[in-house]
């Protein structure tokens, strides 16, 4: 295990560099470079099977890249403790016995130190990330027992309670209600006045430009990277999505991707 790495703070918060991502004979991610801003927000879309959650686990240090550089304020993101990953909730074992508290002091392991226990700074830490998501009620319930966009709020809990700068999430508004992926994009803005920077990876083209700084069209290569109404013009969505995008009756353009359910549809005016 690395030690802990102390921050550049002359350095981006993320900076990736000619990143290639190869297993099998099959490229996931070919030539990506690009740079975060402290306190953005970032949404990283394309068709599924782009790259995007690739790209997440390998900034997280999930994944190591075939060639290419990938730094958190200067140096490799596997030493650094700034950095949560929030995995798909399809990925996770609901079943575990665990309450939703248990799970967020899991983001106090690192500055606890092995076989540390918590103390009382550390449970403070707790439950004031558990009061910032607004789900400190539910402390002591097993985490099956949780909704969908419960269970999203647990693990913003968890990477508050890590002190988290940097936080990656992939996919966090799939399969939630209307009602649930609002509170979550409304907890999103109380996530950038703390300063935290959030990249996320998400289907839905129409909340990726309504919400988020900027947008990383993503298919296996960059396509475009910028404003929302630069990275989503009519080209560039030819290029990522190709023969998957449709024109509806009132001059909407869509994207048709098989990671939705059937008859739902990614939207951009």
């Amino acid at each position: 295990m690395y030690p802990h790495s102390h921050h550049q703070e002359d350095q981006p918060i993320l900076d990736v560099r000619h990143l290639n991502v190869r297993y099998n004979g099959y490229t996931a991610l070919e030539n990506i470079t690009f740079h975060l801003h402290a306190g953005e927000r970032v949404a990283v879309v394309g068709p599924n099977g782009a790259g995007k959650s690739t790209l997440l686990k390998v900034v997280a240090g999930v994944l190591q890249p075939s060639s290419g550089d990938v730094t958190i304020f200067g140096s490799r993101p596997g030493r650094h403790v700034c950095i949560a990953y929030i995995p798909q909730r399809s990925q996770v074992d609901w079943g575990f016995p665990v309450s939703v508290a248990d799970v967020v002091m899991m983001g106090r392991s690192a500055k606890l130190g092995p076989l540390n226990w918590p103390r009382k700074r550390d449970w403070e830490f707790v439950q004031h990330a558990l009061e910032t998501v607004q789900i400190s009620d539910l402390a002591s319930r097993q985490i099956s027992q949780l909704s969908g966009g419960q269970q999203q709020r647990m693990f913003i809990a968890r990477a508050l309670a890590q002190e988290a700068e940097l936080m990656l999430m992939d996919e966090p508004l799939t399969g939630l209600d209307t009602p649930s992926q609002e509170g979550l994009l409304d907890l999103l803005d109380t996530l950038r006045e703390q300063n935290v920077t959030v990249m996320v990876a998400t289907h839905d083209l129409e909340q990726a430009a309504s919400h988020f700084d900027r947008i990383m069209l993503l298919n296996h290569r960059m396509v475009a990277f910028g404003e929302p109404h630069i990275a989503l013009q009519t080209g560039n969505l030819l290029k990522a999505y190709g023969g998957r995008l449709r024109t509806t009756e009132d001059g909407n353009i869509v994207a048709v991707d098989d990671c939705c359910d059937e008859g739902e549809y990614d939207h951009v005016h």
